[in-house]
């Protein structure tokens, strides 16, 4: 199992101090977040695309060079890019860049956005957001892999002979896809080939798990042998301690908290309670024990082979105490139980 830490730079009040970090606190923040999860030996660093208030990851690839000039073997990913509004050559153009400042530890995860405001913002219709992703991921991946590329579609102008530069390092830069609600997705990466990321983070399992299943159904409706899919999982939020009721009584100030704010409503969970969401679905809050158990009963379901995990709502403090804990406690026995089939 390989385990990753993630943010989506959401820029909010301290739910137990009431104080707000200020964009540049915020930001370097994230940075050293990276840091402390390279220092406790996470396989990755994530770094989620959002527009809008309050969040601060307008521009991953930014962000990203930032922390891989801090970092030297934390593999590097996008959490996600939101490809369904990006121009496909400036994209393939900035995370080369970035696989070449980190020396080809760069990992991106596409998707079409789950935030409303995006479409007004970038000028797309709502109703094209799919289409608009498969088309600009199929000129992406040809951009990466061809030189003198010639192409013509909906999302913009027409290209002749175009060859991006610089090239990415790595041959080419590996490409997962984000998936939450739709069966669209699961297919575009089955049809390409490509891994799958399930976002796994405001429905209970069952919901992303039909997804995971769908994946795998149209993996091998295409024609790839089983064992070659791969799934990665993020899980919707981290707080783990010795006593089962710290950990509730730490997480729940946190949780009531995103339950108000407006850029989590627009997540649509189902969950009632903190205790709801822990039963059903992904919040890895517990003893030790709980989340080890609760990490295995996913990958019983899901067979993924990447665990994503965020503390970007706490403090400072409790953002190192809560990846030291994991990483000595909770990664050494799920990676000794659930060892990871490649690099």
């Amino acid at each position: 199992m390989r385990f990753i830490v993630s943010s989506l730079a959401s820029n909010v009040p301290d739910p137990v101090t009431g104080v707000r970090r200020t964009p540049h606190e915020k930001v370097h923040n994230i940075i050293d977040q990276a840091v402390t999860a390279e220092r406790l030996g996470f396989d990755g660093y994530g770094v989620g695309e959002r527009h809008g208030e309050p969040f601060l990851s307008p521009a991953p690839a930014v962000l990203l060079s930032a922390v891989a000039a801090r970092t030297s073997v934390i593999r590097l990913f996008t959490t996600v890019t939101v490809l369904s509004v990006a121009d496909p050559v400036r994209a393939a153009e900035e995370y080369a860049l970035v696989d070449q400042i980190s020396g080809g530890r760069l990992e991106l995860i596409i998707g079409k956005g789950n935030d409303p405001r995006l479409f007004e913002q970038f000028g797309l219709a709502e109703e094209r957001q799919w289409e608009a992703l498969a088309e600009n991921y199929g000129l992406l991946r040809r951009l990466w892999r061809e030189e003198k590329v010639t192409w013509e579609g909906s999302t913009r102008p027409p290209l002749h002979a175009v060859t991006t530069w610089p090239r990415p390092h790595q041959e080419p830069i590996p490409v997962w896809h984000g998936s939450a609600t739709s069966t669209l997705s699961t297919d575009l990466a089955a049809r390409y080939g490509d891994p799958l990321f399930s976002a796994n983070t405001s429905h209970p399992m069952e919901q992303y798990k039909a997804l995971v299943d769908h994946y795998r159904e149209r993996w091998e409706h295409y024609g790839r042998a089983p064992e070659d899919a791969r799934v990665g999982t993020g899980f919707g939020g981290l707080f783990v301690a010795r006593r089962s009721q710290d950990a509730f009584a730490g997480f729940r100030p946190y949780w009531e908290a995103t339950a108000k704010w407006a850029a989590g409503r627009r997540g649509g969970s189902t969950f009632t309670s903190l205790e709801d969401a822990v039963e059903r679905g992904s919040l890895l809050v517990g003893s030790v024990e709980q989340v080890i158990e609760k990490i295995h009963r996913y990958h019983e379901a899901f067979g993924n082979e990447v665990v994503g995990v965020g503390v970007d709502l706490l403090t400072e403090g409790a953002q190192r105490e809560q990846l030291e804990l994991f990483a000595g406690e909770v990664a050494p026995v799920v990676r000794r139980e659930l060892p990871s089939r490649r690099p």
